[in-house]
């Protein structure tokens, strides 16, 4: 099945559309686009030019992905955006292209759910099956892991990351990295409250798994240990586990820090 393009879309003859590609009414596909298979553009949908999404995705009015980086410095270069498969995008998300010197390059993985509003900028790198929730904020060049949940209206400092399975509660402001399977929560204040250990089960991490990061988060945060002392004692009693052993890496390669217990 060839693709369906709405009459009053506006359709590059540069862009190549995938089989079963639907381009509802009022959308307009700039420049060298890709649209892979059976992607669903459902109306008023921009795509910019030099910008790849993958099959399967979902894409919903007002949504703007593959436009120029808000960044005074860029000056109209051929920087990227890829998008994967099986991606949710809602009403008025935004995401953007990179730039040339933060490697010119914005991805999005696959089976992500990116709710109304939600905004991913300039050389962020966001992996797979995370949720934004609406209005969640990148600011540039950030890293976001596997199976996070980003909470409405949520803002991410630029250079910061945010490790696999990271709950952020509702209107947390992260100028520092968020740890992995954590809860991170705070406006001003931004703390980590310990292990997400409902979220981790549903998804289901063993007993085990989910004691050892409860152990690591008490030897990290709240034994009274100097750093090195904690990181030391936690690799010993649970390093064991890779999850354990990815907390301390991702620790130990942090550049701004990371939002403490």
């Amino acid at each position: 099945m060839s693709a369906q393009i709405h009459p009053s879309s506006v359709v590059s003859p540069e862009a190549r559309l995938g089989e079963g590609v639907v381009v509802g009414p009022f959308c307009v596909i700039e420049g060298n686009a890709v649209i892979g298979a059976r992607t669903l553009l459902r109306s008023h949908v921009v795509i910019g030019p030099h910008t790849e999404l993958g099959e399967d995705n979902d894409i919903y009015p007002h949504a703007t992905l593959g436009m120029g980086p808000q960044d005074l410095k860029f000056k109209g270069a051929p920087t990227r955006l890829v998008v994967g498969n099986r991606n949710v995008v809602r009403e008025g998300c935004t995401l953007h292209r990179g730039t040339e010197g933060g490697g010119g390059l914005t991805t999005l993985g696959d089976d992500n759910f990116l709710m109304t509003g939600s905004h991913i900028a300039h050389d962020c790198h966001v992996g797979n099956k995370n949720i934004f929730a609406n209005s969640a904020t990148l600011a540039g060049h950030v890293e976001v892991g596997d199976g996070c949940n980003i909470g409405a209206f949520s803002a991410v400092h630029q250079f910061c990351r945010v490790g696999h399975h990271a709950f952020m509660g509702g209107f947390t402001v992260a100028t520092q990295d968020v740890l992995p399977f954590m809860k991170t929560a705070g406006a001003r204040d931004t703390k980590s409250y310990g292990v997400n250990t409902i979220g981790l089960q549903r998804k289901g991490f063993p007993l085990e798994v989910v004691e050892g990061l409860k152990k690591a988060h008490r030897l990290l945060f709240h034994a009274g240990l100097l750093r090195e002392e904690a990181m030391a004692q936690a690799e010993k009693e649970v390093g064991h586990l890779a999850e354990v052993a990815y907390l301390l890496k991702f620790i130990r390669e942090a550049k701004r820090g990371v939002h403490r217990g």
